[in-house]
């Protein structure tokens, strides 16, 4: 039986990830004002989002380094103030030396967050993926009104500053906020079962679950980024679409990801996570092949809403799944998201790359790697699950 999770103890968790979506959104809705305004090339715009992706890689170092030395609450309140700070300072346009340096730190800042959220609630919800799916779900809420919201300041008459102001303000509440949680590790408990026990005490890096849930999430992550980040340029450069129309996709991922986290949060209180990871891995490689294989804009835009229904259960399921490798351990968190942020780094990276040799079309087909890999995975971490439940017999 799954037990019941009080989910009031989490809001401060899931304001501060509904004002991340928000801000990473943001961050790319902003992003040709500030090139306009600061007459800044689109490689230096694009150094500018490469750096924010590497600050949320090295969150995952700065997290663990801050717990040890001031404590988690201190450590999430200041690395929280990052994100106002770095978004003011934007607001100035500042030297590109320095706008580099606010795009680390907010980066950092994201990163930090979210080690911290998912560990909170690993901790406190006994690894239920139902709370982290929520989690992850008000993080795509606040992704797809950010957006929204700043097209009603436009119409108002207010410049891009204004969604940034907004953002500013939201994120320090957040890191207020953050201070109410009793942030103390949770490394021992009276209900802990025996299978969780043994968990504590092997260290998360001798465990294969650790490997199979980073690795996982490092060929989903980099999946992922590359559908949002690359097939806009994809739909355009082929002619399939109207550029109009290929970015309005974006939104209709963003509300299937909503809505496949509410599902999976769902159906994750009577079906086991290495189930729904298995099932949500093989449905995407289906529907990747699918929009990759055919120039029907029915069909593809299908294809792109089912990546997002199915995408949105992989992330936060795959890191409850890896809780009895890490519950309790902020260094084995900040690994864990730290291989998946080194995916959605690197991918995008290579297909770039590909790209200029033999065109975005053929570069994609890359990503059917990851795919295939997904899968593979998925179904070893299925055997080792079930390996480990006879074993509790």
């Amino acid at each position: 039986m799954e037990k019941k999770v009080n989910f009031r103890k989490f809001l401060p968790n899931y304001f501060s990830f509904f004002v991340n979506g928000s801000v990473v959104l943001i961050v790319g809705a902003i992003l040709p004002y500030v090139i306009d305004e600061a007459k800044i090339s689109f490689a230096v715009a694009g150094s500018l989002l490469s750096f924010f992706a590497i600050g949320n890689f090295l969150a995952s170092f700065v997290n663990p380094f801050l717990t040890r030395l001031v404590g988690r609450k201190i450590s999430i309140f200041i690395t929280s103030l990052f994100m106002p700070l770095s978004l003011l300072g934007l607001s100035f346009l500042p030297h590109v030396s320095v706008m580099l340096l606010l795009f680390i730190l907010l980066g950092i800042s994201r990163g930090c967050y979210s080690v911290i959220n998912n560990a909170y609630i690993n901790e406190n919800s006994d690894g239920t993926p139902v709370a982290l799916n929520i989690l992850h779900m008000v993080f795509a809420i606040g992704a797809f009104l950010a957006p929204m919201v700043m097209s009603l300041f436009f119409k108002f008459d207010f410049t891009w500053r204004a969604i940034v102001y907004t953002l500013a303000i939201a994120s320090f509440c957040s890191a207020v906020y953050m201070l109410t949680l009793d942030l103390t590790p949770k490394t021992v408990a009276a209900e802990k079962t025996e299978r969780e026990s043994l968990a504590k005490k092997s260290p998360f890096w001798k465990q294969p679950l650790f490997y199979l849930s980073g690795f996982l999430l490092f060929f989903y992550l980099g999946l992922e980024n590359c559908v949002n980040g690359w097939f806009v340029t994809y739909f355009k450069n082929t002619g399939i679409m109207s550029p109009a129309f290929a970015n309005s996709l974006v939104s209709f991922t963003w509300l299937a990801v909503l809505f496949g986290r509410l599902l999976t949060a769902y159906i994750s209180r009577k079906i086991k996570k290495q189930n729904i990871i298995l099932f949500d891995c093989i449905i995407t490689a289906i529907f990747f092949i699918l929009l990759i294989s055919t120039k029907n804009l029915g069909i593809i835009t299908f294809s792109i809403i089912g990546l997002g229904l199915f995408f949105a259960g992989i992330y936060p399921t795959t890191v409850s799944n890896a809780s009895d490798a890490i519950v309790g351990s902020d260094l084995g968190t900040s690994m864990l998201l730290a291989i998946a942020a080194l995916g959605g780094i690197v991918t995008p990276q290579i297909v770039g790359i590909v790209a200029d040799k033999i065109g975005l079309v053929g570069a994609i087909c890359i990503l059917l790697v990851n795919a295939s890999v997904m899968i593979v995975i998925s179904v070893v971490n299925f055997l080792l699950k079930r390996k480990s439940e006879r074993l509790e017999k």
